[in-house]
């Protein structure tokens, strides 16, 4: 059966309905109230009606264009307050509920950015939406929980003409390098990356998708909403909190779903092969997965590593990893590759803009995960100071330009210019990514952020690099939980890690901790740490994604409020 050509989300729901009205389009695995997972469908004709009463009620109380919030937990509901809404031609802004833990300042900030007067949310979330919103003095006149609207009110919905090049929804930033923004994201941008990424990793009619990605993060929205509806794909959803309590309820959910596709950030490979015992994997079937995406910045070669040494006995194909990049302005995906290949670097070549790969003799070199080609897009490595594409094996800023580029910054006109509004050779608008990559071998290698650079002396260091470092350099460092950024003093810049203490680290002197990462980090980099500060477990600022924040840990070391173990 071939997918219907049709150019918005809300259309290709209407299509499925029709065509598949009692096929099973979402498959809720919900963990709240039995370990097991109870697991309750929902047709495409039940998605295409609840999202239709959605719509009706949004039509008769908020204008078209208007931005409408949508604060819910991870459950069918949000898939159709996110639709109804679309349908609607209102903006749909994706968001969280106020207890997901330390970020209720950015849901308020979010809030505040959009603008939004009316929310979508559930029964069981209204209470505690309800009195964030006052608590934030933020409109609390029109919340409406979607779980109680009756069916019976979606045909009364007038059908709304929805202008490809209008905006769809806003996804906010994760604020890892700062305060989030709301990208616009047209209904042509997400239906052109839903066709890049369903051809990129070949999902087609029969495939199903598998997530517990947050709902209001690209990735998550790309592989539970936007690819299934392009291809009419079954997905399974699960919440992100009942990944983090057991991750071998994704696996068993890979297992029980043969032509599965899934994505998760590296340290979730990691995660899971640390987590699940030897009983848990006797139970798995894994060789019917067809792809594990992973857009991490930068992919980390360690935890595909772990992860395919953990599983092989499950059946684990070897090339089912598939490495790529994307950002929210570029709706999601922008590269992808056909099976992991990592390259070695002479460090200090790279750090200076050139990529040579390393030679047997060479010390410590640098291994990059290598993220593939455009899908459906153009990619150009630029030198930001010129302007103009980099020689081959030069390090510079990424440049997109396709469908699926965003059209630009939600009421912010001079950061949409400065990141969207770039002509390169006289060619198109090209969005500015702030990503620093280089091209070897027709693949893209992602090298670190322009603003996160750590440049000392002249030298430029990449972050995660370092960051990758202080943690292997004692047993006390807990594993992917170090956060390096540069701070300015009389001297100039200098760098400054940041890392957690291990959750079951035996006693260990913390000066010896401390010396021993201003050691390997001397060693390796060349770079001498103005500061080496251990905290406590889980005491890093993140992201809404799991992310350590670089710009939040720098801004609270430079504040004097960090809980340190040790400092030196």
């Amino acid at each position: 059966m071939s997918s219907p050509t049709l150019h918005d989300l809300p259309a290709l729901l209407g299509a499925w309905a029709a065509r598949l009205p009692d096929a099973v389009a979402v498959d809720h695995w919900d963990f709240r109230t039995h370990s097991g997972g109870a697991r309750t469908p929902m047709t495409w004709r039940a998605y295409d009606e609840r999202a239709r009463a959605v719509a009706a009620w949004l039509q008769r109380r908020v204008a078209p264009g208007e931005p409408v919030a949508i604060l819910a937990g991870q459950t069918p509901d949000y898939l159709v307050a996110f639709l109804g809404a679309l349908r609607a031609g209102v903006v749909a802004v994706p968001l969280f509920t106020p207890d997901l833990p330390g970020h209720a300042d950015r849901l308020a900030s979010s809030l505040r950015d959009c603008g939004a007067r009316t929310v979508l949310t559930t029964q069981d979330n209204v209470d505690g939406v309800t009195a964030f919103l006052r608590a934030n003095r933020l409109p609390d006149d029109r919340v409406i929980c979607v779980d109680t609207l009756p069916a019976a009110i979606g045909p009364h919905f007038d059908p709304v003409r929805l202008d490809p090049d209008a905006v769809a929804y806003l996804q906010y930033t994760s604020g890892s390098t700062g305060n989030p923004r709301g990208v616009m994201v047209t209904h042509a941008n997400v239906v052109a990356n839903a066709q890049q990424a369903v051809t990129a990793y070949r999902a087609v009619q029969g495939t199903v998708t598998v997530s517990w990605l947050p709902l209001f993060h690209d990735m998550g929205l790309m592989l539970s909403v936007a690819a299934p509806l392009l291809n009419g794909l079954r997905t399974v959803l699960m919440d992100p909190l009942a990944f983090i309590e057991r991750p071998e309820r994704w696996l068993r959910a890979l297992s029980a779903n043969p032509g599965s596709i899934s994505a998760a950030p590296s340290f979730a490979y990691a995660y899971c092969a640390s987590r699940v015992n030897d009983w848990e994997k006797a139970r798995l079937r894994l060789d019917g997965v067809l792809a594990l995406i992973d857009g991490s910045e930068p992919v980390q070669e360690n935890a595909i590593e772990r992860f395919r040494a953990a599983f092989a006995l499950c059946g684990l194909r070897p090339n089912v990893h598939r490495p790529s990049y994307g950002l929210a302005e570029a709706t999601v995906f922008v590269t992808a590759a056909d099976s992991p290949t990592v390259r070695s670097f002479d460090r200090a070549a790279l750090a200076a803009g050139r990529a040579v790969e390393a030679g047997p003799d060479t010390a410590e070199p640098m291994r990059v995960v290598a993220c593939g080609v455009p899908i459906g897009q153009r990619v150009e490595v630029v030198d930001p100071a010129t302007r103009r594409p980099c020689p081959p094996g030069r390090v510079g800023e990424i440049w997109v330009s396709g469908p699926n580029v965003a059209a630009g910054y939600w009421g912010r006109p001079l950061e949409t210019a400065a990141a969207f509004d770039n002509e390169l050779d006289g060619d198109g608008r090209w969005l500015a990514t702030g990503d620093l990559g280089v091209v070897v071998g027709d693949e893209l290698h992602i090298t670190g952020r322009i603003k996160d650079l750590i440049v000392v002396d002249g030298r430029n260091h990449y972050p995660h690099d370092v960051e990758r470092t202080a943690e292997t350099a004692h047993a006390a460092i807990r594993p992917r939980n170090a956060a390096a950024f540069a701070v300015t003093g009389p001297e100039g810049e200098s760098a400054v890690v940041l890392a957690e203490w291990a959750k079951n680290a035996a006693e260990h002197d913390t000066d010896a901790v401390v010396a021993a990462v201003r050691a390997a980090v001397a060693r390796r980099h060349g770079l001498p740490l103005r500061d080496v500060v251990l905290v406590p477990p889980d005491s890093l600022p993140r992201t809404s994604s799991g992310k350590i924040s670089r710009a939040a840990c720098r801004d609270r070391y430079l504040a004097g409020a960090l809980d340190a173990v040790a400092t030196a």
